[in-house]
């Protein structure tokens, strides 16, 4: 069976457990490649550190992209994540480059959280973003994002009929699947809401609330659901897996005598329990092509 072959487009943190530097361990544990495509490096990520660098890497986007069309090897994914402004519009064209018949396009429109924007992004960007998302066959904005992306009231607390709602209109921008974690519709309890657009479904799960801000939790979850899908899983069963590795990342981290979550969670501690779920689930399910959206 072929081995098959991720691409990640986001920035590395050189310390700092988010987006690449969880992408690629996570895709990768999995048992499949994850090729990636760094958009700028910095030395720490940007939540709750002061003083990080940051090196733009806009200009290398295009040639990489062209020495990999020479190399003629596609991708089953591809997943992208933090992006700045000028990166979008070449974002769209890799993926509008390297999108086979069968390449599935997983877009997470990092830009925003707690009710408000990242630092240097504004509504334009995520009118930007919302374009992006056209071209997604699953897109996995949190709450926050997903009011940015459709240019709705923020309103904190929202009950499942509001979130429902900005599902269906994720989808309608072009994705057949939309899923918002991080959801607490039940006191005491944390979950997953999913929409499949062709069968007009809702998924939820859950899993006992911890309290607390945990930085990189969203990319954790991006990566955990894209090698749950890549390995043959449906997406309700992903969504899970995703949730559930984010959920004993947590745990994970909460164990530690001195935790410090500045520098995210110690997913690699969970990963174990990651890959034997993934067998679990692949021995109760029919794992050829399962994705609907292939």
């Amino acid at each position: 069976m072929r081995q098959k072959r991720v691409l990640s487009i986001q920035d590395i943190s050189c310390t700092g457990r988010c987006s690449l530097t969880v992408a690629l361990p996570i895709i990768s544990a999995a048992g499949h490649e994850c090729a990636i495509m760094p958009t700028a490096v910095l030395s720490t990520h940007t939540g709750g550190f002061k003083g990080y660098t940051f090196r733009d890497l806009t200009a290398d986007m295009a040639p990489i992209s062209d020495h990999w069309a020479q190399l003629g090897r596609p991708f089953d994914a591809i997943q992208t994540g933090y992006l700045a402004k000028d990166q979008v519009p070449l974002t769209a064209g890799i993926i509008q480059r390297f999108k086979g018949a069968n390449t599935i396009v997983l877009v997470d429109p990092a830009m925003a959280d707690g009710g408000k924007m990242y630092p240097g992004f504004d509504t334009s960007f995520a009118r930007q973003m919302a374009d992006l998302v056209k071209l997604a066959d699953i897109t996995v904005p949190n709450y926050t994002e997903a009011c940015f992306l459709l240019g709705e009231e923020y309103v904190p607390n929202p009950g499942r009929t509001r979130v429902e709602d900005l599902l269906r209109k994720l989808a309608a921008l072009g994705p057949r699947h939309a899923l918002i974690s991080g959801l607490h519709f039940v006191p005491g309890q944390v979950g997953v809401l999913s929409y499949d657009r062709e069968t007009d479904t809702f998924d939820w799960f859950a899993t006992e609330d911890i309290q607390g801000y945990f930085h990189g939790s969203g990319d954790i979850f991006a990566a955990g659901l894209l090698s749950g899908i890549e390995s043959g899983l449906s997406l309700g069963l992903s969504a899970r897996l995703a949730h559930d590795l984010v959920h004993t990342s947590i745990l994970k981290t909460l164990e530690d005598e001195e935790p410090d979550v500045r520098f995210g969670l110690h997913f690699e501690r969970a990963l174990p329990d990651f890959i034997k779920e993934i067998e679990q689930m692949k021995a109760g399910e029919q794992t050829d092509s399962t994705y609907a959206g292939r």
